[in-house]
């Protein structure tokens, strides 16, 4: 299911077209998860919200990973397990996340759930809830 935005509600963090790298902890703080952890846990949230998870965005070169979008300064509140890596300025060290556009071509990267003016972040607490969830089952 494809989510709209109207162009009044695309946060200024993502490009036009193509793709960008935005530093970590200034407009959102990321959660990096690889191959099928990252898939399962975006599937899950994906369900949980109807489609309605806020930003994921997935690669298709190398581990495959997926990034969960969070507000800044909020994803070092939680103790992220293995195979979640945090990615924020509460990290403390500097990371960039590849961010495509809405349209068009953003190989290698995709949207797997854009954001949205109503969900314009993955919610923390959830996503943590979630991976352990995935965790504990596998």
């Amino acid at each position: 299911m494809e989510q709209k935005s109207s162009p009044e509600s695309v946060p200024s963090w993502i490009p036009a077209s193509g793709h960008a790298l935005r530093h970590t902890g200034v407009h959102f703080d990321a959660v990096r998860m690889v191959g099928v952890l990252g898939e399962q846990v975006a599937y899950e949230i994906m369900q949980f919200t109807d489609f309605q998870a806020g930003p994921i965005v997935r690669s298709w070169v190398g581990e495959r990973n997926v990034y969960f979008l969070l507000p800044p300064r909020s994803a070092a509140a939680y103790p992220w397990p293995a195979g979640a890596r945090l990615m924020g300025r509460d990290a403390r060290c500097d990371a960039f996340v590849g961010v495509p556009a809405l349209d068009g071509r953003t190989w290698p990267l995709d949207w797997r759930s854009k954001p949205t003016r109503e969900v314009p972040y993955v919610d923390p607490g959830l996503l943590h809830e979630l991976t352990l969830g995935v965790l504990e089952s596998a």
